[in-house]
């Protein structure tokens, strides 16, 4: 199967109405903002569905409001789709749905930090000293140099996030924000004021950065159930002590999202599902490479895609453990005669079969499936396998593939009841 990344988008990808249609199609998903006005006290859900955007862009409403509209964007993936991913990553605060989503964090844990997260950022805003402007059309290279130059202890301007290989964003004192504008723009570059007025993911986000460990070390975590990517590091979390850290550090350090995709893309990810409003997190990943397939569960078209998408993949993995157990499996029969019907005439008509299926990406049939599991019944008892050592080569297919549902029309063919080889 193909490996499957889960992705949590952070600020600047809320809008009102976020989550009303997802709640509409899926009761799950409604239970989820219900629970999470209880846990914060107040209306949550009218404020995403019907409320003002002044109100849902206060930082300290945005980020709770975009960790209930993952989670429950992942409430519809797991009941809908039900596949358990490899990886999941968050942006900014996304990364707090990512852990969430994985076990490591209770929903009421992290809707508790996040929101005083924001208040905490909301409070720097209120300051006015910072700024952060996203950057297009010029090296990382080129933007860190400018920043090195012009920042200072007073007035820091550095980068605050590495979001892909055309964008990224500065964050610093307005001051020193504006004299980068200045030079980055005579050097070519587009420039894109962020709708802040703090300088989140940079050194003036320090006291903050102290307040919300106080937080952190007050909740209980787990292990996650999968990776879970950290923003600081670019690379998987390693431990709960090392959650705290990281959290807290992503205050002041950048958001490392290029490298974040980047490891995605080293261990062979095909598979990207963006869990939350927009398609902010996709786009990013398509500034890098055009030809990446992404779904957002947002997108009903997109999650009737994906089962589909994941039916034609399960269905063709099965009929690939066939193949090769089949192959793998240590021969006992030297009858050249009972050997060539037995094992090579059915395992070639598979595999012919089967090279059609893929090429031509159609699902194969729950008939197509029977024959699959014939030839490997057929191979096992030609080869001479013991009975054992068969029941246990059945199990494993099951279970890696998930093919009981399939088995359970074979109960009446020669070779389980014969056998007893499964069920």
């Amino acid at each position: 199967m193909t490996k499957v990344a889960l992705l949590f988008p952070g600020q600047g990808s809320q809008y009102i109405g976020m989550g009303k249609k997802l709640c509409e199609d899926y009761q799950v998903a409604a239970q989820t903002f219900d629970e999470a006005n209880d846990i914060l006290g107040f209306d949550l859900k009218k404020i995403c569905f019907e409320g003002k955007m002044e109100e849902l862009t206060k930082t300290d409403i945005t980020q709770p409001a975009l960790l209930t509209a993952s989670v429950a964007s992942f409430r519809v993936y797991m009941e809908e789709i039900g596949v358990t991913p490899q990886f999941s990553a968050g942006h900014s605060v996304g990364e707090y749905a990512a852990l969430t989503c994985s076990g490591a964090i209770s929903f009421a844990d992290s809707l508790k930090i996040v929101r005083k997260r924001g208040l905490l950022m909301q409070e720097a805003s209120e300051k006015a000293l910072g700024k952060m402007v996203a950057v297009r059309g010029l090296s990382i290279e080129a933007v860190e140099k400018v920043c090195k130059i012009l920042s200072t202890t007073d007035m820091p301007v550095v980068v605050a996030c590495y979001n892909s290989l055309k964008q990224n964003v500065i964050a610093g004192h307005s001051k020193a924000v504006e004299q980068a504008v200045n030079q980055l723009e005579q050097l070519g570059g587009t420039l894109i004021p962020l709708k802040v007025s703090a300088a989140f993911h940079s050194p003036m986000m320090q006291t903050s950065a102290d307040e919300l460990r106080y937080e952190l070390d007050r909740v209980f975590y787990d292990s996650p159930k999968w990776e879970v990517i950290s923003n600081v590091s670019g690379l998987p979390y390693t431990d709960n002590l090392n959650m705290i850290d990281s959290l807290t550090e992503q205050m002041v350090k950048p958001v490392r999202w290029n490298e974040t995709m980047m490891y995605l893309q080293q261990q062979g990810v095909g598979k990207y599902i963006e869990l939350g409003p927009k398609a902010v997190l996709s786009n990013l990943l398509k500034d890098n490479d055009r030809n990446v397939k992404t779904y957002l569960v947002e997108d009903k078209l997109d999650v009737t895609e994906l089962l589909q998408d994941f039916d034609l993949e399960g269905r063709l993995a099965i009929m690939t453990k066939c193949l090769a157990t089949a192959v793998c499996i240590k021969n006992r029969n030297w009858d050249s005669v009972a050997y060539h019907q037995g094992v090579i005439e059915p395992y070639q008509k598979v595999n012919q079969l089967y090279e059609a299926l893929r090429q031509e990406q159609v699902k194969p049939t729950d008939e197509q499936l029977y024959l699959a599991f014939d030839m490997l019944s057929s191979v096992v008892r030609t080869k001479k396998v013991p009975i054992e050592q068969q029941k246990e080569l059945f199990k494993r297919i099951v279970e890696e593939t998930g093919a009981l549902s399939i088995l359970h029309g074979l109960e009446e063919s020669e070779w389980v009841s014969e056998e007893e080889l499964i069920l």
